[in-house]
């Protein structure tokens, strides 16, 4: 549950606010330790406070920081094959999980099969080099 997870903690109690798993069971050791971008944004009109981060996986990530409503949930990466996509639909019982191809699946394919072709790498599409946010051009960064 708390493995490449993104959360909150009320500052008060320390106790968790929300929680949001990006790979669950983290199949490939992406690990999901890239830095988390705070913004202030306009969404649908209505002033934010966002949390983006792009992680390892090759997808892209933008909550609520105050409420963890995932907002976005997009490759960056074009040449991602471990998941189609992340379900955005709330109402879908897969909402905010991502779509398995289960030909790089390591869990699905078994402890003795050598699973190639994966990408990215366990290296991750990002690794350490930090992303930004320019509130001049409105843009993310992303080495």
């Amino acid at each position: 549950k708390w493995s490449m997870t993104i959360f909150a903690r009320d500052v008060d109690t320390g106790m968790a606010k929300w929680l949001y798993q990006m790979t669950p069971h983290d199949e490939w050791d992406y690990d999901g330790v890239n830095e988390m971008i705070l913004t202030e944004q306009q969404i649908d009109g209505k002033d934010r406070k966002l949390l983006t981060h792009f992680d390892r996986n090759g997808f892209g990530y933008t909550m609520d920081r105050v409420t963890g409503e995932l907002l976005v949930a997009e490759k960056y990466d074009p040449t991602v094959n471990w998941a189609t996509e992340v379900v955005m639909d709330p109402k879908s019982d897969k909402y905010g999980r991502p779509q398995v191809v289960a030909q790089y699946s390591t869990e699905q394919n078994g402890e003795d099969t050598n699973t190639t072709g994966v990408c990215p790498a366990a290296l991750g599409t990002k690794d350490q080099q930090p992303a930004a946010y320019s509130p001049k051009t409105e843009l993310f960064y992303v080495p």
